[in-house]
């Protein structure tokens, strides 16, 4: 593609970067001011404004658009801000510098945020979207940390007036229940699995592999000694890099502290862009002018989806599509920044693009986040304006960002020059098309059985716990799962610590709390011993009542209207696993202490408290989740079935309320959704309209409604419905046992067939079971002979 020769020969709306601004301070050293992100974020912005070579004043009035990288403390719901915070970010930092802009963003989270939002603001300019645009981000983790507790500690909070377009966190992806409840919520232990896959498929040994970490990030760390900005100036050798020490602890197998990512810093940075025609009207020096040569923002697979763990194929894609773009090669660039959280990042675009770890041009401009600093999702705005600056430095030369964002999963490109050239469209969308449509592994969410480890890490707290993790594949059928060690398990651990796990043999069972794995199915007995489905003598948070084939389960926690938290769940759970085993039971009540709750739900102050929250793999109450209930299951309920409650209620064959019950699922009133069953059996046990209203807004409705809707079978008077339920288990006792374990088989069975006819003649053994069986004898000839039956439930 032809370039122009001069800035005067370009179209006005191609955008340029015509200022750069950096900010920092270190706790203790001279000129600490205690700055907060807002602080930071505009110092760097005035330095922006001030790089441009042109009246600042005039500039700033000229922002027609401000975007924000977000904090760590806003990144995601559950983060916290001890010192205060903006309430909007992006106008608080134009505010301080006298910018009015009519539209402020807030991107979402990753650190591929500052590339990106030059790629797509440079694309704005250029369909003429928008003219002048701010963009910065900011870090101020070390002051907070600092003086989170102190009694003089600064006040952060602040408001600003006007509109803002906030993005949201933007985790979908990147954050999943399966990994979180195996302790995967950390970006050291996801990356490590990378590390350590890549390892495996290089073939070398530990000890070869830290040698290669400590050789690629030494030269990074003399990089980070000569800046300025840097929060940690101090040149090592690839041996202090790897070498465990008291400072240098293990974090996650391979990684030391000194290789991670170092978030405790105070930083800030702003790049200003706008089109030419804005450049020659506010008077910016044509030398201060840098274009865009290449760009890509490419989205990689969940890290659990993807057919290679070692790497990130997608990361590549961006970074060669980018040079395409550009029209160059990577042996043409004279500066290259590659995201540098970890190793593996790095490692992953040398060997895509075919760029040696020791590249004498260097693979980072600023030391790379573990030694300048990961400014949260901000760091390659750093990297941007040392690029920059060398790009101007050195004039027609090319300068290569890599922006990296979650675990390896997002990557945004940009490719820097002051050689003049037209704005030039990408192909992201039908590249990320093709990502798209990878195939993916099969995974196991409940694993069981004989393993092959796929790959790995060990967790290392201060208090010298380790913890292993597991991604395998199942032997029996090839699909993917994730597993952590049990605290009280060393054996696997130690064989994860030694030589190459990788390729080795398992096993791993699942539970309600997740998947664990070890060295043996005996060791696995000896750590979770099977419980026999018998009925315990005593329960602590379940009564349970025997009566000839009835059983009557009670939840016993009227102090919290029979909320259940995982002990009562898991309680419950092997109550019912003990019903549908034992053959002399034949009816199941459940109902719940007192009169004020048949059961409210899930135990949100329990939930609230921090500690684990799981359920058992057959559901809450071991009930919504259960397949093959092919024994009746009646829900007495008295006062409140609500949220889980009511879901629990759903799950039963048959309901029993008294006058006072009432039913909702009320989980949109606290911010979540009735996930145990409840949006799926409501809508196709009452009328689709009502089911709606009543998940969307949490509406009670009574018994008497309830009735009417066909949720319940019968309403009893006030206190009596334990006394109602008794009598429809009678009658259900009446019939045969084997025909009612039957009916509700062919029910269950038939339920997802829509044709009738189709269902009615749905191939089944279950009528075959029936006539073979004693009770159908039984019943034939006591009606003959004019007698009761004698059920023996065979």
């Amino acid at each position: 593609m032809d370039q122009p020769a001069a800035t005067g020969d370009l179209d006005p709306r191609t955008p340029v970067l015509v200022g750069v601004g950096q900010a920092s301070e270190r706790l203790g050293q001279p000129g600490y001011q205690r700055l907060s992100p807002v602080g930071l974020a505009a110092d760097a912005a005035l330095g922006a404004l001030v790089d441009t070579g042109a009246d600042p004043a005039p500039v700033s009035a000229a922002i027609d658009t401000v975007a924000g990288v977000r904090q760590f403390e806003i990144s995601n719901p559950a983060a916290r801000a001890p010192l205060g915070r903006s309430d909007n970010y992006p106008r608080s930092v134009a505010a301080r510098i006298g910018a009015a802009p009519a539209r402020a963003v807030l991107e979402v989270v990753g650190g591929q945020a500052p590339q990106h939002l030059v790629n797509e603001f440079a694309g704005a300019i250029a369909a003429g979207g928008s003219d002048v645009v701010l963009i910065f981000g900011s870090e101020a983790i070390s002051t907070i940390e600092h003086y989170a507790t102190a009694g003089d500690r600064p006040d952060f909070s602040e408001h600003a007036d006007g509109s803002l377009d906030d993005r949201g966190y933007g985790l979908r992806g990147l954050v999943s229940m399966q990994l979180a409840a195996h302790g995967l919520t950390d970006a050291p232990s996801q990356y490590a699995l990378a590390e350590n896959a890549r390892r495996a498929r290089l073939k070398l040994t530990r000890d070869e592999y830290a040698a290669a970490m400590g050789a690629l990030f030494a030269p990074f760390t003399q990089v980070a000694a000569g800046s300025p900005h840097a929060a940690a100036p101090t040149a090592r050798s690839s041996a202090e890099l790897i070498t465990p020490t008291e400072s240098n602890r293990l974090i996650a197998d391979p990684y030391t502290r000194y290789l991670v990512a170092r978030e405790k810093v105070n930083q800030g940075a702003a790049v200003l862009l706008m089109s030419a025609a804005a450049a020659r009207r506010l008077g910016i020096p044509a030398d201060r002018w840098v274009f865009l040569h290449g760009h890509a923002d490419l989205r990689e697979r969940d890290l659990l989806d993807r057919a290679d763990l070692s790497s990130s194929p997608a990361a590549v894609m961006a970074a060669r599509h980018a040079l395409e773009v550009a029209g160059i090669g990577a042996g043409d660039l004279a500066t290259i920044d590659l995201y540098s959280c970890f190793p593996a990042p790095v490692f992953n675009i040398c060997d895509g693009l075919g760029l040696p770890p020791d590249d004498p041009r260097g693979l980072t401009v600023t030391g790379g986040l573990p030694f300048f600093g990961g400014a949260g999702n901000n760091y390659s705005m750093h990297a941007i304006a040392e690029t920059v600056q060398r790009a101007r430095a050195n004039p027609g030369s090319f300068g290569f960002v890599g922006a990296n964002g979650g675990i390896m999963s997002k990557y945004s490109v940009g490719i820097y020059s002051t050689t003049p050239v037209a704005w030039r469209p990408d192909a992201s969308a039908a590249l990320q098309a093709e990502i798209d449509g990878w195939a993916a592994p099969a995974q196991a969410r409940h694993a069981d059985g004989w393993a092959t480890i796929e790959t790995y890490t060990i967790k290392h707290g201060r208090d010298g716990a380790r913890t292993g993790i597991v991604v395998g594949r199942l032997e029996k059928d090839g699909r993917r799962f994730v597993a952590r060690s049990d605290d009280r398990d060393t054996g696997i651990v130690d064989l994860l610590a030694a030589g190459e796990p990788i390729g080795e043999r398992v096993h791993v069972r699942s539970f309600g709390f997740g998947n664990r794995v070890t060295t043996s199915g005996a060791q696995m007995d000896k750590l979770f011993p099977p419980e026999p489905a018998v009925l315990r003598d005593r329960y602590e948070h379940v009564l349970v009542r025997r009566d000839g084939h009835l059983l009557e389960v009670t939840i016993n926690r009227p102090e919290a209207r029979n909320s259940l938290h995982p002990a009562a769940n898991e309680q419950l759970d092997h109550v019912f696993d003990a019903y549908f085993a034992d053959r002399d039971l034949w009816v199941a009540i459940l109902t719940g202490a007192g009169d004020k709750a048949f059961s409210a739900g899930n135990d949100l102050v329990y939930s609230a408290s921090g500690q684990p929250v799981w359920v058992p793999k057959n559901g809450f109450a071991g009930l919504t989740s259960r397949r093959n209930m092919h024994k009746p299951v009646i829900a007495a309920v008295n006062g409140y079935a609500m949220g889980g409650g009511c879901e629990i209620a759903l799950a039963c064959h048959l309901v029993v309320a008294d006058s006072t019950a009432q039913f909702a699922l009320s989980e949109v009133r606290v911010g979540l959704v009735a996930g145990a069953g409840g949006v799926v059996r409501l809508p196709r046990t009452i009328p689709p309209r009502v089911a709606t209203e009543m998940i969307l807004t949490g509406r009670r409705i009574t018994a008497a409604e309830a009735l009417g809707y066909g949720l319940v079978n019968r309403v009893v008077p006030a206190g009596f419905a334990l006394e109602g339920a008794r009598a429809l288990a009678a009658e259900i006792l009446d019939g045969s046992p084997t025909s009612v374990r039957i009916s509700l088989q062919l029910m269950e069975e038939t339920s997802g067939i829509p044709g009738t006819v189709d269902a009615v003649t749905h191939p089944t053994t279950a009528f075959d079971d029936l006539m073979t069986s004693h009770d159908a004898i039984e019943g034939m000839t006591a009606f003959a002979q004019k007698r009761r039956p004698q059920w023996r439930n065979q």
